[in-house]
């Protein structure tokens, strides 16, 4: 009696690479849709970067920071484009100002959680920071 030449996998043998496929696909998956993530945080870090180094030109230019209430207005010559929003945080999306009251300018900008607006700015000394509280909506430290 002969035996048949066998072509093809059986049963088994397809069982075990679909396991493989679906382990690497478990630690794979959570790198890559983590990255909507990091580049919403990139972005936000980015416009924070753009908005400080505005507010500093503003300040060369015109000798004082931009006073309460004019932050975006001021920035407007500085900025190519509309004030942004950041894209992170409790105040996602949110382009408006919180102003911060104090006028001790030894220290930066203290952000408010109870107060709208996607920025935390302090006219005493041109701090700007994400006006969020210690942490954001998913528990992570942000002190931008």
């Amino acid at each position: 009696m002969q035996r048949r030449l066998r072509k093809g996998f059986s049963l088994i043998e397809m069982v075990i690479v679909i396991l493989i496929l679906g382990i690497i696909a478990a630690v794979a998956a959570p790198r890559m849709f983590d990255t909507a993530t990091t580049a919403e945080e990139n972005t936000t870090r980015q416009q924070l970067q753009v908005l400080r180094n505005a507010i500093e030109m503003y300040r060369a230019r015109d000798g004082a920071y931009p006073l309460a209430n004019q932050l975006p207005t001021a920035m407007s010559t500085m900025l190519n484009g509309p004030f942004p929003a950041p894209s992170i945080g409790s105040h996602r999306g949110d382009a408006e100002v919180y102003y911060d009251p104090d006028t001790d300018s030894s220290t930066e900008a203290a952000p408010s959680a109870s107060s709208s607006g996607g920025w935390a700015y302090k006219p005493a000394n041109g701090s700007l920071k994400l006006n969020v509280t210690a942490t954001d909506g998913d528990g992570r430290f942000i002190n931008w």
